[in-house]
């Protein structure tokens, strides 16, 4: 391998896979580094993780004021001292063979490579029709500011180099959505217009353990990404939901 690697993984009250997902990443990639992001979970994630005594594995505590799961992926980033950062959830919806296939495409020069799911009908209607309208004005949006859409914006599946994205984090820290999900939504609207991007495409897998922590508010707070447009489609997707 060239480039070295972190891979990402936000978490909450995720003790029935925290670990598992660890060894398994750790099993199929000896040479990626592994940082759970904890947004002060209740449960025993901690103890399940730091009992497997790997040097290459962190586990860190977030600040209590600070929740929020971009809040996680954001730092998370900041704090990666690889070459690449990869962000994957804790739940094995996201097959752990993407990040290799990703890790392959960021080793080609690469700035941002997003996994795209092909089978978000999985996720129920509501979701779906969320996640399309939220996509289709999301490339709305970045169009109208300059900016490159993706196929798969609310993907939670992306790798990036660490020097183009953690300058941007900086600059823009104060502007960023931490309460909600979509941390690719505000990479790819405060990155740079040149951002070299490619994809890889995935089948998105059932929950393995536990039940997903995606609300209204979640959903809510994403659209409000979107400036002025964002608001109203807020709006309109409360509306929906309450159908």
């Amino acid at each position: 391998m060239s480039g070295t690697c972190t891979i990402i993984i936000p978490i909450f009250n995720e003790e029935k896979n925290a670990a598992n997902m660890a060894k398994s990443i750790r099993e199929m990639y000896p040479d990626f580094y592994v940082s759970f992001m904890d947004d002060n979970s209740t449960d025993k994630s901690k103890e399940l993780v730091e009992a497997l005594r790997d040097p290459k594995i962190n586990f860190c505590v977030r600040n209590p004021e600070e929740r929020g799961l971009a809040a996680s992926c954001f730092q998370g980033i900041l704090e990666s001292k690889t070459d690449y950062f990869m962000t994957i959830d804790c739940d094995f919806q996201h097959p752990i063979e993407t990040l290799g296939r990703m890790y392959t495409e960021m080793e080609k020069g690469y700035d941002l490579c997003i996994g795209v799911r092909d089978n978000r009908h999985i996720m129920g209607f509501a979701r779906t029709a969320g996640s399309w309208t939220f996509n289709i004005m999301a490339d709305i949006y970045l169009m109208s500011l300059g900016k490159q859409g993706s196929p798969d914006v609310m993907s939670g599946l992306y790798a990036g180099r660490c020097d183009v994205f953690q300058p941007v984090i900086k600059e823009h820290f104060d502007e960023l959505e931490m309460k909600g999900w979509k941390v690719l939504m505000d990479l790819l609207k405060y990155g740079p217009r040149n951002l070299k991007i490619t994809s890889i495409h995935y089948m998105f897998e059932e929950r393995e353990h536990g039940e997903s922590h995606l609300n209204l508010n979640v959903v809510t707070t994403s659209f409000h990404q979107m400036g002025r447009l964002g608001k109203f489609m807020a709006k309109f997707w409360i509306a929906f939901k309450k159908c």
